[in-house]
């Protein structure tokens, strides 16, 4: 890596009202180390030592919004009660006081309820059509699959307001705890998510159906967000083409269809769109070596986000089935497309699982972490 003052990695960087110091952002990993979902004081001193660390902002680990089905695990925390807000103003004073920013990111799982422990039969499930999902490659077993599968009741126009509503409670939230701005999870199958795919979005009325109406749940989401936080705050939105219930799965086919998606929520509230792959540098569309995000860019002119194996030579989902692969660093090739302005902020998440001071790290060009799957990857260091 160059100089300091020549790496794309620390220039900085305003959205609205977030000054960042550079363009280095912990990536949000999910930790269930909220017992109850109360974040406690680990759960603060694991941001702050992020913080501590030189990372430009800190996005959290999904956190669940008010709303009943939102998430299953019980030890994912929360955005709601007072116990939890207490928890989180723990946190985001600790992550201030050492000089950083964060942003929580607001989750509600949808389809993929049941994937992460058990659930209560009696509450409803968030499905736009009622359906799982279109199944392909995917990491989860036979036993959930079979069990997800089953058809359930399409979400009803009452209960798509209920989440809005719901979603918009928990930016308000994060607002009162003093967190810096607003990320939503609208990725990977989950339910912002599932009315984009058209592998679980089956609507024919005002919600699904063609490419507009798919986009119509998750703008109105972020226009929610926008009008309960205001004009200053920035609102980040993580995308992907794959689902769990199929990593080959796609929500755009091309880049037009691409642009038509996310133009939508640019044009809802989104300032930074957060572009989830499996590596940050695989070509997004044939015929281009550009990335996701460099094409989020490319067709939206919004800032962008990219993510995936920094500085490790194999994607989270492949390192579980087939053991890690050596380190890679890939740290020049990503400076390299920061520079061509194909992307603005490079998210990084087991490097800094590995190393809580990641960016100072880079900052001295010191060698990468080596990421331990064993040591790091359940533990909340």
């Amino acid at each position: 890596m160059g100089p300091p003052e020549l790496s794309p990695l620390f220039r900085p960087l305003e959205v609205r009202s977030l000054t960042l110091a550079n363009r280095i952002v912990m990536s949000p990993m999910t930790r269930s180390y909220s017992t109850a979902g109360v974040p406690g004081l680990d759960v603060a001193d694991y941001y702050r030592r992020r913080a501590e660390g030189g990372t430009g902002l800190i996005v959290t680990e999904g956190v669940a919004i008010d709303h009943p089905s939102a998430v299953d695990d019980p030890n994912v925390p929360l955005l709601r009660g007072q116990s939890a807000l207490a928890g989180w103003r723990q946190v985001t004073e600790a992550v201030h006081d050492a000089g950083g920013k964060i942003i929580p990111q607001l989750w509600h799982v949808g389809p993929l309820w049941g994937a992460m422990g058990k659930v209560d039969p009696a509450v409803k499930q968030m499905r736009p059509s009622g359906v799982w999902g279109t199944l392909g490659t995917t990491s989860y077993s036979d036993e959930y699959v079979a069990w997800a599968q089953r058809a359930t009741e399409p979400m009803t126009d009452q209960d798509i307001a209920d989440v809005i509503a719901a979603f918009a409670r928990a930016a308000a939230n994060a607002m009162e705890v003093g967190f810096d701005g607003v990320a939503l999870h609208g990725g990977h199958g989950y339910l912002l998510d599932s009315f984009l795919w058209a592998g679980t979005n089956k609507r024919d009325d005002a919600w699904g159906g063609d490419l507009e109406r798919r986009t119509r749940f998750p703008a109105e989401v972020v226009k929610a967000i926008r009008a309960e936080v205001g004009d200053e705050v920035p609102i980040i939105y993580r995308f992907s083409q794959h689902k769990q219930q199929d990593y080959t799965a796609q929500i755009a086919k091309t880049p037009e269809e691409l642009g038509f998606l996310l133009g939508a929520l640019v044009d809802a509230g989104v300032d930074i769109l957060d572009a989830s792959i499996r590596r940050f540098d695989l070509p997004a569309f044939e015929g281009s070596q550009l990335s996701l995000a460099g094409w989020a860019k490319k067709v939206t002119g919004a800032i962008t986000m990219a993510v995936g194996s920094v500085g490790i030579g194999k994607s989270l989902r492949d390192s579980r089935i087939d053991g890690m692969a050596p380190p890679l660093d890939n740290i020049a090739a990503l400076e390299r497309r920061m520079t061509d302005g194909e992307f603005d902020l490079i998210a990084i998440g087991r490097l800094h699982l590995a190393d809580p001071g990641l960016a100072r790290t880079l900052r001295e060009g010191l060698p990468l972490p080596v990421f331990d799957r064993a040591r790091h990857e359940g533990a909340l260091h």
